[in-house]
């Protein structure tokens, strides 16, 4: 199994992580809410996960322009 990260803006691929052996504290998402973890991480039928993050890029353009924010996608 592996961890796949992209944005969730623009979809880029920032990583992944192979044959990971961290549990789900160890990777931070126990920090999440119910809902940010419905929201951002997804099982594949593999068993892989794919997580939503935001790239540099898209937050470079959110922070100039922080009325995006209120787009699931600004990218046009």
């Amino acid at each position: 199994m592996a961890i796949h990260y992209y944005c969730r803006h623009c979809s880029k691929n920032i990583g992944r992580i192979s044959n990971w052996q961290a549990d789900d504290e160890e990777l931070g998402f126990t920090d999440l809410t119910e809902e940010e973890r419905k929201e951002m991480i997804e099982c594949d039928s593999q068993g892989h996960m794919q997580v939503k993050v935001i790239c540099e890029d898209c937050e470079k353009t959110l922070q100039e322009h922080p009325d995006y924010h209120a787009y699931e996608s600004f990218l046009h």
